[in-house]
């Protein structure tokens, strides 16, 4: 990972235009390819970022991040770099999930029609190069289909099964496999995300799928 803190102004330039002007930024360029703009606030969240597939170029003061399947472009004007260092993390050994998520995963596997008649599970913990999707399973059609189980679901779930999903889909073996966002709760900024993603999104209830009737049943 390369960490830059630079004075710079940011520019993206696609389906949409948004502008950063110049101000000292944190810039994250991942091992993946990925580049993500942070300030001092917004805990995790970046002002703007490129997933990857895409390629960082470095002009003089201009960065430019492409991105290779949209052609969309992140511009960061640097007007100064106050430090720059890469530092090497090694394989990340994967989110351990709590106990709640675990049996969730757990409890879907068993259940798989839960996503739909015809459903069939390949296997839990499909590992990948960058971790485990929780669930590989096949839907009613024979197409692959790749699940991430959250306790709450939010954007940086999104997010990780997004990138599960570019890996998986390079595999001639499994591709096309689509996605879905299966969560106790899914916070309404992740549904659009995973929307426009063409991710699904499955509210999933914990006592239903342990087999225990709800005072008041409601469809979910």
């Amino acid at each position: 990972m390369r960490l830059v803190i630079a004075r710079c102004s940011v520019d993206y330039v696609g389906r949409l235009t948004a502008h950063l002007p110049m101000a000292p930024r944190l810039v994250l360029i991942k091992a993946d390819g990925s580049v993500s703009i942070h300030a001092d606030d917004r805990a995790f969240k970046p002002l703007n970022w490129m997933n990857p597939p895409c390629k960082l170029k470095e002009d003089g003061d201009t960065w430019t991040v492409t991105h290779g399947k949209t052609g969309e472009k992140l511009v960061l004007t640097m007007a100064e770099i106050l430090h720059d260092s890469s530092h090497e993390l090694g394989v990340d050994p994967g989110l351990i999930k709590d106990g709640v998520e675990a049996h969730l995963q757990e409890l879907l596997a068993e259940h798989i029609t839960t996503l739909g008649e015809g459903y069939s599970l390949i296997r839990r913990e499909y590992m990948t190069a960058i971790g485990p999707v929780d669930i590989l399973c096949r839907d009613a059609l024979g197409a692959t289909v790749a699940v991430e189980i959250k306790r709450r679901g939010e954007i940086d779930g999104v997010e990780q099964l997004t990138r599960y999903l570019e890996l998986l889909n390079r595999d001639p073996l499994l591709a096309p496999v689509r996605g879905v966002f299966a969560a106790q709760e899914i916070k309404p900024q992740a549904k659009v995300l995973a929307l426009d993603r063409g991710i699904d999104c499955v509210t999933l209830d914990y006592d239903a799928l342990r087999g225990i009737e709800p005072e008041n049943p409601t469809l979910f």
